[in-house]
């Protein structure tokens, strides 16, 4: 079989949904592939399936410009940074660093990585009107071109594009731009997948509906709080807003499982059997509603009766008379220094329990942990609002596993990529990320520190964020591996349980106990690289509409290429065909002409390819044992139109040894 391809300029994100109903029922498409609802309702009325009549939904200036831009072709290339990624460091690396436009970003690794994905995490920009957030879009269709591929009446393109070059920062701009990253980031996700969103009160109601709207409102399994500082600057005039939200969806809630949070650390004491504990009140602190049948008094080992601490009337034990009586041995009996008895309980650890939605900044970091992290790995604090590792850690301990790949497409200063880096380091994990940031300007007044560092201290002509995401992921592995070291025997006061024991028999709130020498562990095999690549644009000439090759045919200029725009070329098309971007091609020496193979391709990108190379390519085709290609693909530019005849004719017919059928495409 043999075919052309228009692929370079037609690289779009996979309509899994279209698939699915073609290959299930595509007798509801007539001859020009359009779908027939009304045929597919009475089949599916047929079956005893009830339509929803409710007619709530999310609706907005711009939501159809949306809609085309989530399916519009990709409109750049894919670029290697080959030097970088050839540093020892990185050449082997699976971590993947991406400069450009998320949007295009995502529609480019669609298709190699779909359903690949475990964990996303993004902080999108949060259009607080002092962010610097507008909505603007390179694309330009006409009010006809767009009527058509959003089919709308001429009255609504004109509006909805009159709108997009606006520069908006409203509510209908941030969906706009929102909603299309979101639709292609689903498509990623495996089936037991989950993205995390923060976002803080300015659009947190907008995001909600729409997240419900591409992932489904049954996909929604909850929301953190989580408590990002205690004073500071307030937000208004009204309220100092300590918290930010962080959404919680799956990609199929039925399949997703959330990890547990590890209870032990706080569970110091061991009783015989070796099991951790640890003591609590046995009376109610707060927040239950007075019971008065436990309201009772208890006997103190000197015999006197012991009420739980508070006001009578309010106060109550946790336990019944009954329970108290059967686990006497269980309690323990402590003098407070008003001289009253307290009685406590012994609290035993459980493995995991459910995460609380509620994060406190003790245990996940806030803001003054964020800059403080800033400022030990650049000496200044590039960024105001940089996520803590302590959070971002946490988040993947609840949504990934040791080995799966966690994507961040708002990577900013890179806290993700640190994160996944120093959780590998600690529990010997194999996680794997994606990074992708915009290389967009650092104001030089705006944002002084950062401008100044990026230029002077890096040699950057020209400062953009890219630049501090690429230093940060350098410097963080830097730091994990000098931290790395063997560390002596050491003691420290800590805090106690506050109850007598052996480990504290006077009790004073803390006590010294010594820390054990630890030994470096064994990175030597860890994951510290990253490679890079970006988009470009297509060659602004760049076009290929010939439906049948000719020797007159007037074609692109390909005499402009560059060895590096073949490569560049190779390198979107592999990602297109499904190949990892971190995946290397194999040189295949076909008699003095390299093609590039993997998987199931075989590319073809260079002129001078003979019938002598055809030969060899047919005698690989049987003696390669690993060497088994179902496509061919040629770069037509480079392939006069008898040759591409030659290769397409002499495969159709020969009859290689491993009977594999190949298909053979000229590709533009």
């Amino acid at each position: 079989m043999t075919a052309i391809q228009q692929t370079t300029q037609n690289i779009t994100p996979p309509n899994n949904d279209l698939e699915i109903l073609k290959r299930h029922f595509s007798h509801c498409f007539d001859k020009n592939e359009k779908f027939d609802f009304e045929k597919f309702k009475k089949e599916l009325t047929e079956s005893k399936i009830d339509f929803s009549k409710e007619s709530y939904g999310m609706d907005w200036l711009g939501k159809s410009y949306a809609r085309l831009l989530a399916s519009d072709p990709a409109t750049t290339l894919l670029k290697e940074d080959k030097d970088w990624n050839e540093k020892e460091v990185n050449k082997n690396s699976e971590n993947l660093l991406i400069k450009g436009d998320n949007l295009e970003v995502l529609k480019h690794l669609s298709n190699a990585y779909f359903e690949k994905v475990k964990m996303i995490y993004i902080d999108p920009p949060y259009n607080t009107g002092s962010d610097g957030f507008v909505y603007q879009d390179d694309r330009k269709f006409s009010v006809d071109e767009f009527q058509k591929l959003a089919g709308v009446d001429e009255e609504k393109a004109k509006r909805i594009l009159d709108f997009v070059d606006s520069k908006s920062n409203s509510h209908s701009a941030w969906l706009t731009f929102m909603y299309p990253r979101l639709y292609i980031a689903k498509q990623l996700l495996k089936e037991d997948g989950v993205i995390f969103v923060s976002i803080d009160d300015n659009e947190v109601a907008q995001l909600r509906i729409l997240m419900n709207e591409i992932f489904g409102e049954e996909n929604f399994v909850g929301e953190f709080i989580w408590h990002k500082k205690l004073t500071g600057g307030y937000d208004n005039d009204y309220l100092n807003i300590q918290h930010e939200k962080i959404f919680i969806y799956t990609k199929n809630k039925e399949k997703f499982d959330i990890n547990y949070v590890k209870t032990e650390s706080s569970y110091k004491l061991v009783d015989e059997n070796g099991k951790k504990y640890k003591w609590d009140s046995l009376w109610n602190v707060g927040g239950l509603q007075y019971s008065k049948s436990l309201d009772y008094p208890i006997q103190a080992p000197d015999g006197s009766e012991v009420y739980p601490v508070g006001e009578r009337g309010v106060s109550f034990w946790l336990w019944s008379k009954k329970k108290v009586e059967k686990e006497r041995d269980n309690l323990n009996f402590k003098k407070g220094k008003d001289g009253q008895w307290r009685i406590y309980k012994k609290i035993y650890a459980s493995d995991e329990i459910v995460p609380a939605s509620l994060l406190k900044k003790e245990v996940v970091g806030g803001n003054t942990n964020s800059s403080r992290e800033m400022k030990n790995i650049f000496g200044i604090k590039p960024f105001d609002y940089a996520k803590p590792t302590k959070l971002i850690k946490f988040l993947t301990e609840r949504g990934a596993s040791s080995n799966d790949l966690i994507l961040d497409f708002f990577a900013g200063s890179g806290t993700t990529g640190d994160a996944v880096t120093q959780l590998n380091a600690e529990d010997g994990g194999n996680r794997k990320y994606i990074l992708v940031q915009l290389p967009e300007p650092i104001d030089p007044k705006g944002n002084k520190t950062a401008y100044d560092f990026v230029k002077n201290e890096l040699k950057i002509e020209e400062p953009t964020i890219f630049d501090i995401t690429k230093e940060r992921l350098v410097r963080a592995a830097k730091k994990i591996q000098n931290k790395n070291v063997d560390t002596p025997t050491k003691s420290e006061k800590v805090k106690c349980e506050g109850v007598e024991d052996e480990h504290c028999p006077s009790c004073k709130g803390e006590h010294t106990m010594k820390a054990e020498a630890q030994k470096a562990k064994d990175l030597s095999g860890m994951d510290f690289g990253f490679k890079i690549f970006e988009t470009q644009p297509i060659w602004k000439d760049y076009h290929f509409e010939a439906e049948e090759l000719n020797e007159q045919q007037e074609m692109f200029d390909e005499s402009k290429l560059t060895e590096e725009d073949i490569r560049t070329l190779l390198t979107t098309w592999k990602t297109y065909d499904s190949t990892p971007l971190t995946e290397e091609l194999k040189e295949i020496d076909l008699g003095g002409y390299t093609g590039y193979f993997s998987e199931k391709r075989l590319y073809l990108m260079h002129k001078g390819f003979t019938t002598a190379h055809l030969k060899r390519l047919l005698e690989q085709l049987d003696e390669n044992k690993d060497f088994s290609p179902a496509s061919i693909i040629a770069f037509g530019y480079h392939f006069e139109s008898k040759v591409l005849r030659e290769i397409a004719e002499n495969v159709a017919s020969y009859a290689n040894k491993k009977s594999i059928d190949i298909d053979f495409l000229t590709r533009y």
